[in-house]
């Protein structure tokens, strides 16, 4: 039991890695085209961020690891996928209760990680990346790594989702975990703008948060931010 987890936990590992290098990889060569410069004299900050994201990587691999041989083993978990398992309509529902989960813990674990001590210990990490960049996506020291990593394990333990639908909630972590961190606004101004966009959290948004610190906790919804009064809206750099 223990080798097939450990083997489980490697799997998991290997594969959040390779997402992360592609990902960010993809990302930081779209900023090399539309941005050129941006990376100029920041290659020791992108090796530290890289591999502090690799460590990163790690850490979410070993509970997803055991997630995952437990649901293929045993059972353990509310994933499923048969989709006439639950009525159509919760087919996209189950996405949207997880990331608004997901946001509503990293704001609060956020913003208590911006308290001088634990912004010390383990946050400062993260900030160090001045500017950010595609890469610094996954750059968190372990203990707060973990907290992130522990979030998509313990809802898929409470709250049915569709294998397919899960797989759209990881692609929108990482895309959205990589491009708020990209230095420069990808998404359209008309979409930025919009009344849609105004609950949104994108690169202008997340950039702020780097600019003054004590602002935009958030991760994909500013709703936690305004009403917390923790909104100081978009980066006037980007």
């Amino acid at each position: 039991m223990l080798s097939a987890i450990f083997l489980s936990a490697l799997a998991m590992t290997a594969i959040i890695a390779g997402r992360y290098l592609a990902t960010s990889g993809l990302f930081a060569l779209i900023t090399n085209r539309v941005r050129p410069g941006y990376h100029a004299k920041l290659g020791n900050q992108i090796r530290r961020e890289v591999l502090w994201s690799l460590g990163s990587a790690a850490i979410y691999g070993i509970p997803a690891g055991i997630i995952a041989w437990g649901w293929q083993e045993h059972g353990w978990t509310r994933i499923y996928s048969d989709w006439g398992a639950y009525s159509w309509w919760y087919l996209p529902l189950a996405p949207l209760i997880y990331l608004t989960a997901h946001d509503s813990w990293f704001y609060w674990t956020h913003r208590w990680m911006h308290q001088p001590r634990p912004f010390r210990i383990a946050h400062a990490v993260h900030h160090a990346s001045r500017p950010p960049t595609a890469w610094a996506a996954m750059s968190f020291h372990p203990w707060e790594a973990i907290t992130g990593a522990v979030v998509i394990p313990v809802l898929v333990l409470l709250i049915p989702i569709h294998v397919a639908m899960l797989g759209f909630v990881l692609l929108v972590m990482t895309i959205m975990g990589v491009t708020n961190h990209m230095g420069w606004e990808m998404f359209p101004r008309s979409l930025v703008h919009s009344p849609l966009g105004s609950w949104l959290i994108t690169a202008s948004h997340h950039q702020r948060h780097h600019e003054e610190y004590r602002c935009n906790y958030g991760l994909y919804f500013r709703f936690w931010d305004r009403l917390c009064g923790t909104d100081r809206g978009l980066s006037e750099k980007l």
